[in-house]
Order: structure tokens, then C-alpha cells, then sequence
């Protein structure tokens, strides 16, 4: 993906929202902060821990990024409590 396919896609995104799938399959938009678990040990963060999302980012890959505490980590370290 090029920089300008990226940034054409950034126009329709928000680093202050996200929108997620219940478990019931309820479709709902997320604004920052909002809470998640830590699944794994990553950085400073502890299993279990529960962290504050300041802002969503995408990497060139399209991978979800979260900042907590100014650094970036990927989605998946992470569940989302609702």
C-alpha cells in the first residue's frame, strides 16, 4: 500500500473511535479513552492489567495500533472491556 492509498483511507477514520463486535453480535462505536486487558506481558504492561487507550493508529500493513501511555502496541495483546 502506497502512501497515498493509505492516506485516502485515513480520511474516513477517526484516532478517537472504533467500532467493535459484541459477543452478541452487537455492532458498537468505542470513543477514546476507553479500557482494555492486557492478554500478555508487552513492554511495561503485566497480564491482566487493565489500560486506558488514548488513541487508534494503522500501520502501512493495516494493522490496528493502540497507544497507551505514548508508546504503540498491536490489537491483539490486547481485550477490549465494554
Amino acid at each position: 500500500m502506497t502512501k497515498k492509498e493509505l492516506a485516502e483511507l485515513l480520511m474516513y477514520s477517526s484516532p478517537r473511535e472504533i467500532y467493535v463486535i459484541t459477543y452478541y453480535n452487537v455492532l458498537k462505536r468505542l470513543f477514546c479513552p476507553f479500557r482494555v486487558r492486557v492478554l500478555q506481558e508487552i513492554g511495561a504492561l503485566k497480564k491482566g492489567q487493565i489500560v486506558l487507550v488514548q488513541e487508534i493508529k494503522v500501520t502501512y500493513e493495516l494493522k490496528t495500533v493502540y497507544i497507551i501511555d505514548n508508546q504503540a502496541f498491536y490489537y491483539h495483546h490486547f481485550d477490549i472491556i465494554m
